[in-house]
């Protein structure tokens, strides 16, 4: 069983995160929202220290999954949280309209996080596998999967870093 201060740990961070997130629903949806970001750098900067925090927490909950300290239901609970949260990520970087000399790095990094979101969401098998107790073969094969995805996330990071002007 995961302890409770690692548990209180996550769950701050993830709440800190759905409520600075939380604004993007409030303001009004009715015309096409542009995010507009003048700091390209800073703001590149900003979503990977986001990035990095949300890539932690759920590594540390998928390592918490694996070595059984957490039930797979509740490790499911935090994979539905965080995945909004990259999900709200991306949304930022499609509507931000970087300046050319910045759009490639920002596509890069827009692609890294859906990499990101799509091994979120192979964890997630793994958890409902695990639940099911689904043959070892399967499990070994997400195992492989997730970890494919994931070297293909910190790829794209890597290559929106060498993008950066």
């Amino acid at each position: 069983m995961a302890s409770k201060k690692g548990i209180a740990i996550t769950a701050i961070i993830l709440a800190a995160i759905t409520g600075a997130s939380f604004l993007l629903w409030v303001i009004p949806q009715d015309n096409d929202t542009t995010f507009i970001v003048t700091d390209y750098e800073g703001y590149l900067d900003g979503a990977k220290n986001i990035h990095e925090v949300l890539q932690e927490s759920i590594d540390i909950e998928y390592q918490n999954l694996r070595n059984e300290k957490i039930s797979p239901m509740d490790y499911v609970a935090i994979t539905e949280v965080t995945s909004s949260q990259v999900t709200t990520q991306i949304s930022e970087f499609v509507t931000s309209k970087p300046s050319e000399q910045w759009q490639e790095s920002y596509i890069s990094y827009m692609n890294g996080m859906k990499k990101f979101n799509e091994y979120i969401l192979e964890t997630k098998v793994l958890a409902n596998q695990i639940e099911n107790e689904s043959l070892d073969a399967e499990i070994l094969e997400t195992i492989d999967r997730i970890e494919s995805i994931k070297v293909e996330s910190i790829e794209y990071i890597k290559k929106s870093n060498e993008l950066r002007p």
